[in-house]
């Protein structure tokens, strides 16, 4: 390792440290566990997409597709693992709140039994105000992506 790449400490959480650090419960929990943390700059979160999840009931029980707004919460989400990685466990549980998205893309379908990993990267954060930009990804492929603002309220 040279001199001048800083020591980065890179972790991965489970499913029972997210539910402690975020107030999402079923059937609105959109990731399964988060990985390549690394804090006040990026996190993978992964999601594993099941047939038995509650929105294919409706969208659409002839041919099943995860809805492009719920990858976006996948997101948000992961984003928001992050943000209480980085800030600290005082946080932990606040609710965070959507003030844009943008630039929005939904590339392709993603279906049950698709594994999603979810790359969020911090593009500003100014007090509790964090801009993000997210891209999801399937075996490599880019299924949706956008950038988004998101403000952590008390509760």
């Amino acid at each position: 390792m040279d001199s001048e790449t800083p020591n980065v400490t890179v972790e991965s959480l489970e499913i029972q440290d997210i539910v402690r650090m975020i107030p999402h419960r079923y059937p609105f929990l959109m990731i399964d566990r988060v990985e390549d943390i690394v804090p006040g700059v990026s996190a993978v979160g992964v999601k594993n997409v099941s047939i038995n999840e509650p929105q294919f009931q409706g969208h659409f029980p002839e041919r099943a597709i995860m809805p492009g707004v719920l990858m976006i919460e996948s997101m948000a989400q992961t984003a928001a693992v992050l943000v209480v990685r980085t800030v600290g466990d005082d946080i932990a549980g606040k609710l965070v709140y959507f003030m844009s998205i943008d630039s929005a893309r939904f590339r392709k379908p993603v279906v049950p039994g698709d594994q999603v990993h979810v790359h969020v990267e911090v593009v500003q954060h100014r007090g509790p105000v964090w801009k993000f930009k997210g891209e999801a990804k399937v075996n490599g492929t880019v299924t949706s992506e956008a950038t988004y603002t998101a403000m952590i309220m008390d509760n």
